[in-house]
């Protein structure tokens, strides 16, 4: 037991480790990146017309006159512990970004929730069916979307479904007053767009991870033994094509968390892509650096994800000889 256990225990914690160095790494770019955006703060509250003193007075009051490093290493102090500081506006950070973080969480839990089975079983499909009608007809749809941009399939299903049918609102604004089945019709638009963009990837992936396993000895053998194609794919190649599959769809679902920022902006849905180009506009450091933060730490945290998924469903490392 020890035996086999080990080599995937050893793995998964240098994964970790490289996670936490890799978060580490993205935090300290994080930091000094907003720190070198143009403009100032204190200036642009206090307006052109703001004499040098009251400028350095506020930033002052703002800790901004602080050296770089100090700044940085409270910074990630306090995001260690879960502190994100307080935005320039006054109010913590959290507060500014807990309901948007809900909305964000939601909307991509609702895409993920259709993507993820929609994606697998059609991918196992165009594998199942390869060279058919099917497979090439999605092989094609697939190409064609992710050949799209985001913004541009975004304001393709504003102007079909929005304007031209008028089945769906072009805002995606909700608030906290509407009823569950008011926020969710507004989302209809934000998550078919999302949809289509992950979908394709997800699917032509998948069909590749099963194909490839497709070739191996062992599945060979399955069809000379007299399984029907279709067995061979479920009970063969879908298990032995769990690593890539799940690298795949943990790399879209860390899309749907740290990418939505273009969605979120078109639909105008209140998420955290939404939060950040706000807080960029108004020069809110300690808003922006938080958004960094939080699509960096979930996309580092899928990539963890999928890396431990693929380690443990590698058959050498769970029977090693």
């Amino acid at each position: 037991m020890n035996r086999t256990s080990h080599p995937i225990l050893s793995m998964v914690v240098s994964r970790v480790g490289l996670g936490l160095l890799s978060l580490l790494i993205v935090s300290l770019v994080i930091f000094f990146s907003v720190s070198l955006l143009p403009g100032s703060y204190a200036s642009a509250i206090l307006g052109q017309n703001a004499t040098p003193e009251a400028v350095a007075a506020l930033e002052t009051k703002l800790g901004l006159d602080r050296p770089a490093l100090w700044r940085y290493l409270s910074w990630l102090g306090a995001a260690a512990t879960g502190e994100l500081g307080q935005s320039f506006a006054g109010r913590p950070v959290m507060a500014v970004l807990g309901p948007r973080l809900l909305n964000t969480i939601t909307l991509a839990s609702i895409t993920a929730a259709i993507a993820v089975p929609l994606a697998i079983t059609l991918g196992v499909i165009c594998a199942r069916f390869r060279g058919r009608f099917i497979d090439r007809f999605l092989s094609t749809s697939t190409l064609a979307s992710i050949s799209l941009p985001e913004f541009f399939v975004a304001y393709l299903m504003m102007m079909i479904f929005a304007v031209k049918l008028q089945w769906f609102p072009s805002m995606a604004g909700i608030r906290n007053s509407m009823d569950l089945g008011e926020q969710l019709y507004r989302m209809v638009l934000p998550i078919l767009t999302l949809l289509l963009v992950i979908l394709a990837h997800m699917i032509r992936n998948t069909r590749a991870a099963i194909l490839s396993v497709m070739s191996s000895p062992y599945v060979e053998m399955a069809r000379l033994k007299g399984e029907s194609e279709g067995r061979v794919v479920m009970r063969q190649a879908l298990p032995n094509a769990i690593g890539p599959i799940a690298s795949v769809v943990a790399l879209n679902l860390a899309y749907l968390i740290s990418g939505v920022v273009v969605i979120e902006v078109v639909f105008v849905y209140p998420g955290v892509g939404q939060a950040m180009i706000d807080a960029v506009r108004n020069r809110d450091v300690p808003v922006i650096q938080a958004c960094a933060l939080i699509f960096a730490t979930a996309y580092i945290g899928f990539n963890l994800l999928a890396d431990i998924v693929s380690i443990v469903s590698n058959p050498r490392l769970l029977h090693p000889r």
